[in-house]
């Protein structure tokens, strides 16, 4: 890493001004900063404008949603992609490099292997940290208004989540019945789990609601988990989606499959600082 385009988005879970700061000084300790993005206010570098800076480290300090654009915008890089952790619950970064914090991230990157990362993919959509399905999608919005301390659209969107979360549910080809949210993740190579929740009652759309809100959707409690290597959309309407956060519309009898991005990902997870 001699070279390093950041990418930083404000309105993240936990990018402060401070944050940015921070680790603007950490990585000038290492690497000359041959640019810096804040987005979605500014574009995305294009592979070219990254060419041309003789980049060759690519660093994202941003939630899942903004990493997510990232994969999509630089699908053909060939260089470095360097993720800090930048959201609520950080489990990409995780993943990558253990429970730590940017300054020892950032000090074994020099040394850090680059490696693909695991896919979720459906009809053009991508995502590396996780699909959620179903009417429960909703509860997004509220999330999303929750953390832009917008309380009264957020009590609105907490009212219309709810309402929504009683509706029939989402079905999967490999599961016996419909769920309010199933949440898709990669599972080993090549293969994909889906883990089917169920909330038809107030207190378990409450708490639903609140694991959404928190960022902990995970915690969920699962009625029916599947591995496999697709799943497939059944029924007559589009399913609600969110691909790493980001909405889309999957039609019925959509495929949903594992795959790969390119070698492209430091991973410091096993190097000593």
């Amino acid at each position: 890493m001699t070279r390093a385009w950041c990418i930083f988005n404000p309105a993240s879970g936990s990018v402060s001004e401070q944050r940015r700061d921070a680790a603007l000084a950490l990585l000038s300790a290492n690497a000359t900063i041959a640019g810096r993005t804040d987005f979605p206010t500014e574009p995305l570098p294009s592979l070219t404008q990254l060419a041309g800076a003789g980049v060759d480290t690519v660093v994202v300090l941003a939630g899942d949603g903004t990493i997510n654009a990232v994969v999509r915008a630089l699908a053909d890089w060939d260089r470095g992609v360097l993720i800090l952790p930048g959201g609520t619950m950080n489990l990409l970064a995780k993943r990558l490099h253990g429970d730590v914090d940017d300054a020892a991230i950032i000090a074994r990157a020099p040394h850090a292997p680059r490696v693909a990362l695991a896919t979720i993919e459906a009809a053009g959509e991508v995502a590396v940290v996780g699909v959620i399905l179903g009417p429960a999608t909703s509860w997004n919005r509220a999330r999303e208004r929750w953390r832009a301390g917008r309380w009264r659209g957020w009590w609105r969107a907490m009212v219309h989540a709810a309402r929504r979360s009683l509706r029939q549910g989402v079905r999967l080809d490999a599961l016996p019945a419909r769920a309010q949210a199933i949440f898709i993740a990669t599972a080993g190579e090549g293969m994909l789990s889906a883990r089917a929740i169920e909330a038809r009652d107030a207190g378990r759309i409450a708490r639903l609601g609140w694991e959404w809100l928190t960022g902990d959707w995970m915690a969920a409690p699962a009625v029916t988990v599947v591995e496999r290597a697709c799943f497939h959309i059944v029924g007559r309407r589009p399913a609600a989606a969110l691909f790493d956060g980001e909405p889309a519309l999957l039609s019925p009898g959509t495929a949903i499959t594992a795959g790969s991005t390119r070698r492209m990902f430091l991973q410091t997870r096993e190097l000593s600082a």
